[in-house]
């Protein structure tokens, strides 16, 4: 089982959440930023669907996969804030 975790956090002068070092865009509220984490992580725990996926890694370096939907994903949110 695959397992993403998404910690919301201050970014750019506002708030954002983060996967694997890789910021969203900025929102101006935390609970904006919040939400969007919450939205994102409930499309990725969709299963049964084959998709391409693009992100974003730490490096700044734009990948593509292709998920065939055979493996369940578990998501997670980290907000300490």
């Amino acid at each position: 089982m695959t397992r993403i975790v998404y910690e919301v956090v201050p970014h750019d002068g506002g708030w954002a959440y983060r996967q694997n070092g890789a910021y969203s865009e900025s929102f101006p509220s935390h609970a904006e930023a919040l939400e969007a984490a919450r939205i994102v992580a409930a499309a990725q725990m969709k299963a049964g669907e084959a998709k391409q996926i693009v992100y974003q890694d730490g490096k700044g370096i734009w990948r593509r996969e292709f998920d065939d939907g055979s493996d369940p994903i578990e998501t997670a949110i980290e907000d300490r804030f």
